[in-house]
Parts: C-alpha cells; sequence; structure tokens
C-alpha cells in the first residue's frame, strides 16, 4: 500500500515555520552587539534555520492539508524548533549546556514550556544567551501555535485542526470570521499581556520596591511568567527577588494559563462568559483549595519555613499557582517540605490550567468532564434507566468526545508511571544516588506533564543535570510528547496513520 500522508505538504510548511524562527533569533543578537559578547551563537542559529528553512520550503505541494498533515506538521515544526533552538548553547561552548544532549535538553523543555533545566553555573553564561532561554519559552508558550495558523490561513480546515490540537477548543475560527484574524487576535493578547507585566515589573524595580528587578531582569520573567513557563536567569528563581514581585508575577502566572479565547471575550465586556465558565470556576477553586490545604499542612507542621504567618501564605499561594499553572517558578525550597506537602504538590502537577492556555498538564476541562462523567456513571448505576447528558455551559457534550478526555487522561496518567519506571531503572543502572522512588515519579511527571521543577536532586534548586545522559535525551522526547497533547505523536507511530 501506498502512503497516503502529504509529507511533502507537513516537511514544506514546517520550513515556512524554520525560516520564521530567524526573527526572534535577531533579539538575543542585539543583546550580545550590546554587551558585547559573543554573536557568533546566534549567527550560526540564524544561518541554519535560514538554510533549512528555505531547504524544507520547496518541498511544499499543492495539495490541502488534513488532520494527519497537520499532526505530522505541528510535531515536525515543534522538534526542528527545539533542536535549532539548542544551536546557540552548544556553539557558546560554556557550562554543562554546551554538551549536544544538554543543550537539546534546555531548548525542548523552553520551547515545550516545561521549565526544567541542567544549568549549573548562570554566572558563567553571558546574559544574551540566558536572554535566549527565556525567550524560547515565551515562542512555545503561543507564538509557535500563532505561526502557524498564520502560515495555514488558506486553508481553514487545517488551521482550525492545529488550533484544536493546541486549544481542545472547537470552532475557534468562530471567534473571527477567519483563522488568520484569531491567530493575530490571540498574538495581540498574549504580546499586550507580555507588555503589561515588563511594565508591572520594571515599576517595581524603579520605585526602589525591588531594587534587583532591571529593565532586562522584568523582560526576561514578563516572557517566562504569562507563557507559564518558569525559566529565571537567576539560580534562586524568584526567592531571589523581593516579596513584591512574587506577588506581582501571581497574576500573570494565572492569567497565562487562562483561556486567551475568554479573555478576548471578557476585554470587551462580556462577563458573562466568566461567571457562566464552569471551567474557569473549576480552574479556580482547584488553585484555592490546593493552595489552602498546602497552607494547612504546612502550619500544622510548626511553619517550616521559619518565617512569618504572610510570608508562609505567601509561599504557599505562590507554589501552588506555579505548579498547577505549570510555570515552575519557585519562591522556597520546597523539597525541604513535609511529605504530605510534598504529596499534595505532586498531585497538582495533574491538574493543570484552562483549556487554550499556555499551560501543560491534563488541564482542567477534561477533569471537569471527568468527574462530571463519573458522577453520571455513579447516578446510571443506580438508576440505569436514566439517561444524563454531561453538560458544559448549558451544552451537551457528544459520549464520543467524553470517551476521548477518558482516553487521554488515562494514556496521560500511565504514561507518567511508565516513564517513571524508566527514570527509576535507568537511574539504578548509571548507579544515581539519592534519588528515590518519589523522586522518580516526580521528574517523570514533572517533565512529562511539562511542569518542570520536581523534587530530590531536580527540585526547584537543583538540576536534571545530576541524571543520565540516557535519561535526558529520553526525557528530550516526553516532553515533546506531552506539550502537544501526546495522541497526535503516538498516532504518528501507527502504520494506519501512514496507509489506511
Amino acid at each position: 500500500m501506498r502512503i497516503r500522508v502529504d509529507w511533502r505538504q507537513s516537511v514544506g510548511l514546517a520550513g515556512s515555520v524554520l525560516q520564521y524562527l530567524a526573527i526572534p533569533l535577531v533579539f538575543p543578537l542585539v543583546l550580545a552587539l550590546y554587551y558585547r559578547e559573543p554573536i557568533a551563537p546566534f549567527v550560526v542559529a540564524i544561518a541554519v534555520t535560514l538554510v533549512l528553512g528555505t531547504a524544507f520550503d520547496r518541498f511544499e505541494s499543492d495539495g490541502e492539508i488534513g488532520p494527519r498533515e497537520a499532526f505530522l506538521m505541528v510535531s515536525l515544526s515543534w522538534a526542528l524548533v527545539a533542536l535549532i533552538g539548542a544551536i546557540p548553547f552548544v556553539v557558546a561552548g560554556v557550562g554543562t549546556i554546551a554538551h549536544p544532549i544538554n543543550a537539546a535538553f534546555e531548548a525542548m523543555s523552553g520551547l515545550t514550556t516545561t521549565g526544567a533545566t541542567v544549568l549549573e553555573d548562570f554566572s558563567a553564561h553571558d546574559r544574551s544567551i540566558l536572554m535566549w532561554r527565556q525567550l524560547i519559552q515565551w515562542i512555545g508558550g503561543l507564538g509557535i501555535l500563532v505561526l502557524v495558523t498564520s502560515i495555514l490561513s488558506q486553508l481553514s480546515v487545517g488551521g482550525a485542526q492545529l488550533m484544536e490540537t493546541e486549544t481542545q477548543y472547537d470552532n475557534v475560527d468562530k471567534v473571527t470570521p477567519h483563522i488568520q484574524d484569531t491567530a493575530r487576535l490571540i498574538l495581540k493578547l498574549y504580546a499586550g499581556l507580555t507588555a503589561v507585566a515588563i511594565g508591572v515589573l520594571y515599576t517595581l524595580g524603579l520605585s526602589g520596591l525591588a531594587p534587583n528587578m532591571d529593565l532586562y531582569n522584568a523582560v526576561a520573567h514578563a516572557f517566562t511568567s504569562v507563557a507559564t513557563a518558569g525559566f529565571s536567569p537567576e539560580p534562586l528563581s524568584i526567592e531571589a527577588f523581593a516579596p513584591v514581585v512574587q506577588w506581582a508575577l501571581m497574576p500573570f502566572m494565572f492569567l497565562g494559563s487562562t483561556s486567551f479565547v475568554l479573555m478576548y471575550f471578557v476585554l470587551r465586556g462580556d462577563l458573562n462568559r466568566l461567571r457562566e465558565s464552569e471551567e474557569f470556576r473549576f480552574y479556580l477553586g482547584s488553585v484555592l483549595v490546593v493552595a489552602g490545604l498546602v497552607l494547612a499542612v504546612l502550619a500544622a507542621n510548626g511553619n517550616p519555613t521559619g518565617e512569618g504567618t504572610h510570608d508562609l501564605v505567601r509561599q504557599s499561594l505562590f507554589n501552588v499557582v506555579s505548579i498547577i499553572t505549570t510555570t515552575g517558578y519557585a519562591n522556597a525550597d520546597f523539597t525541604q517540605w513535609s511529605a504530605f506537602a510534598q504529596y499534595l504538590l505532586f498531585l497538582a502537577m495533574f491538574l493543570g490550567g484552562m483549556a487554550g492556555s499556555t499551560t501543560c498538564s491534563i488541564k482542567s476541562l477534561r477533569w471537569l468532564v471527568v468527574f462530571k462523567a463519573f458522577r453520571r456513571d455513579l447516578f446510571t448505576s443506580v438508576h440505569p434507566g436514566a439517561v444524563r447528558p454531561i453538560r458544559l455551559g448549558g451544552t451537551a457534550i457528544d459520549e464520543e468526545t467524553i470517551r476521548d478526555i477518558y482516553s487521554y487522561t488515562l494514556v496521560a496518567v500511565l504514561g507518567v508511571f511508565l516513564v517513571s519506571v524508566f527514570v527509576a531503572v535507568d537511574g539504578a543502572r548509571a548507579g544515581l544516588d539519592g534519588f528515590g522512588a518519589f523522586d522518580a515519579v516526580g521528574a517523570a511527571a514533572s517533565t512529562f506533564l511539562n511542569i518542570g521543577p520536581a523534587f530530590g536532586p531536580a527540585g526547584p534548586y537543583g538540576s536534571y543535570d545530576v541524571l543520565p545522559m540516557s535519561t535526558k535525551a529520553a526525557m528530550v522526547v516526553w516532553m515533546l510528547v506531552g506539550r502537544i497533547e501526546i495522541i497526535p505523536v503516538i498516532a504518528l507511530l501507527t502504520t494506519s496513520f501512514w496507509r489506511s
């Protein structure tokens, strides 16, 4: 049987994406010139981007793009952009990220907004290189999605399919008449929210409330808070800044994990959508409940932070918001907290924010449907003749969608524990000390669900560099699979995808 996927179209469109990647690479290049740092890392990356992009672009055919071509194009684009994103780290040749596998890990972690890092000595790296780490997370947060949908603007089915791949919103093209307009609208919201974050953080620095929050740090942390990504040019992450910065970042992490489609309607004055959104209420409720539980556990254990009540509240709320939104910032070393508090944070890794946002993990929408379906199943087990459709916002969800959500949730949870086994076994094979079973599960969940920090040596102030190279290489793939919703990548591995 012949191949029935128009792979040339997918490769050609991926080439168009690569050509556009040269634009954001100019920003760290300009910074390198300003700080009088080596420009070779970015010049080489731009050259490779343009050459490969142009070569791949020649494959583009005149055929229409369908779901299979879209899946292939999305997976290929993310993998290629991450590999090119690693080039500046390798060419710079400094620190742990100079190794090709570590560089690929850092770049994929950035692009997938995971936030896990293999950096050890932050001070050894140029400011332009550290800013590229931040920028690639901003690109991964929403920029790639918007770019892809813009390229596919003339292909409404394919463009809408790609948007649904990332946002899980049906008929997203109906927000505006054309998918290209929707992409531009989301980009404006994303850039606008980032600009506001820069302004707020820089103002705190100018006012003296946060002395070390200069313009560089304001831009760097605005990039990764709105993208719910978590990289920081500071080895102590957000703890390096005054508490007022931590309070200021929480709304941006929360908004970055809120549906941008919902934000669009709210900004237009349609507050009813916010009040009627069950998903938003579930998302907000999850943050408040988990934060309350963590606070209660920490308080019951005699305030292990050693600080005042205000600081205990701040640390509890900040780290819960960071974990649930999958941002990955930290303002405390929660590996020193009680086991119960750490278990709560581990469970929070599986929640995620709203669909249609920059968040990762399983996402609140799926959990809401799962809980509603489970409650319905309990009712129908007692009343077999009852017919109770699952509704969201007054609209019934078809049973096929419910089965898909069940399947995805099962695959995600099962995937985490299968990955955990690999991490634990590979760590034992490499003679890794001080890395227990819970640490392995945490690292697996953190990379597969794109959270960032884990527990033990890979905790918020640790580094994944302690793991064997084989584990880090596998994690590069897991981060990619988790970021683009698992199913599209798994589908690529089946014979029926290519030939049926």
